[in-house]
């Protein structure tokens, strides 16, 4: 039988996700009381600019006082869609103390202060489910801290920003530069007006954060993500990729060592060989691969951004948690019983394409190829050219340790005959 008495959802904000969350409750209103068991009621929504018209919504649910509205203490679950660190912080945590449960979109709360939350949310006996934060309406979070809680994931590899697979994507099919790509995507709306935490790598780091702390039951915090954008990939790196069989994704990758001691989290540019599904993930869209011992590997794809695929998560979150506020329970909390410490770069494990400017004269060759072997790195080919004095050299090493390529590279900048390094990107997906 359906409760008649509604639940009340407070929203704060009412941009893009928020108007859309809005409308869909709204429009969606009979279906969503139906798989609830009880109806819900949009009771408040907090924003910054009250005057600005908000269709669909009713303007007596319009307040700036957001603080007030998640004290109310009537109100079910809130819908926390500003984004920041503050107030949306102390937002979250007055919502708990007063009563709510919380839905969030929040990465990169969620990145820097998700062990805070979670404790006030168990303190309180409230949910904190945050689907949206991570991949727009791709279902990840829920499947790795549900479906896969019996197994042992050991890998996560995946696109996680849409701008940054846009913009890489058409630098690969139109032979664009990066300001080009940039400008295309900043005209379609892809890119925001400064695109710094798209392409600096900062998005990717956090959801990067979130999810090894997910699939490995740890505290991963965003500044233990090695993070490297992408304003430095060129034309000539995207060519060279071709060349090799291969093209140029920003990834985020998780990864527990092989000794299962310790994991690495890192968001950086890399090669992937052509036959890799992510190879052919284009324009906006992101995809994510999860290694798991029993599941073997599994493919997420789909829309990573944008109000409605945003939107969708965030109600399907809403669905979760009214869900248990009527059988008086919480869904699944953090889990971070494994304590694992997070890696640095350097001990990582991975091959690397280098480009070197070198003096086009016998036994410079040899000269490269003795550094290498004096810092333990095992090149796997050579690729040199040259014109008119000058040659490019391009070495694609084995597996090596991040740590032995930096000092590689090193000791090539010191070599007379080395006029440069031109680009070093990593080489995944093998």
């Amino acid at each position: 039988m359906m409760r008649t008495r509604p639940l009340k959802v407070a929203l704060l904000g009412c941009g893009v996700v928020g108007s859309e969350v809005a409308r869909i409750m709204t429009t969606h209103a009979d279906d969503l009381a139906a798989r609830i068991g009880a109806p819900v009621e949009l009771a408040g929504v907090a924003v910054r600019r009250p005057s600005k018209v908000r269709e669909g919504i009713d303007p007596a649910l319009i307040t700036t006082d957001a603080t007030a509205l998640v004290k109310r203490g009537d109100i079910d679950v809130v819908v926390e869609v500003i984004g920041g660190i503050e107030p949306a912080r102390t937002l979250i945590t007055t919502a708990f103390e007063h009563g709510a449960s919380v839905v969030s979109a929040n990465k990169a709360l969620l990145a820097e202060d998700g062990a805070a939350l979670h404790a006030a949310a168990e303190q309180y006996g409230r949910d904190l489910y945050y689907e949206a934060a991570v991949a727009g309406a791709i279902p990840l979070v829920r499947p790795l801290r549900e479906s896969l809680a019996g197994d042992k994931v050991n890998r996560v590899l995946g696109i996680v920003n849409g701008t940054t697979n846009f913009i890489l994507d058409r630098m690969d099919t139109s032979g664009a530069g990066y300001s080009e790509a940039l400008d295309e995507a900043t005209a379609l709306g892809y890119a925001e007006a400064d695109p710094t935490a798209d392409v600096e790598g900062f998005d990717a780091a956090a959801k990067a954060a979130i999810l090894a702390g997910i699939a490995f039951h740890t505290r991963v915090r965003i500044g233990e993500v090695h993070r490297e954008g992408i304003t430095e990939v060129t034309a000539a790196d995207i060519a060279s990729a071709r060349r090799m069989g291969c093209t140029v994704k920003l990834l985020a990758i998780c990864e527990r060592a092989a000794d299962g001691q310790s994991v690495t989290a890192r968001v950086h540019p890399a090669m992937i060989p052509l036959s890799h599904p992510l190879a052919s993930v284009r324009e906006a869209y992101n995809a994510v691969f999860v290694e798991a011992e029993a599941a073997g590997q599994l493919m997420f794809y789909g829309p990573g951004a944008g109000g409605s695929p945003t939107a969708s998560a965030v109600l399907g979150d809403l669905v979760a948690v009214c869900r248990n506020k009527l059988g008086e329970t919480t869904g699944p909390g953090e889990s971070a019983y494994t304590r694992l410490p997070v890696s640095p770069m350097g001990e990582v494990v991975t091959r690397y394409h280098i480009s070197l400017d070198v003096a086009d004269k016998p036994g410079v060759l040899a000269q490269v190829a003795t550094v290498f072997a004096e810092q333990g790195v095992s090149i796997d080919t050579v690729r040199q050219q040259g014109k008119d004095g000058e040659a490019s050299l391009v070495v694609v090493t084995h597996r090596a340790h991040d740590a032995a390529l930096s000092a590689t590279v090193e000791a090539l900048r010191k070599l007379d005959t080395v006029r440069g390094v031109a680009s070093i990107m990593r080489v995944e997906g093998e």
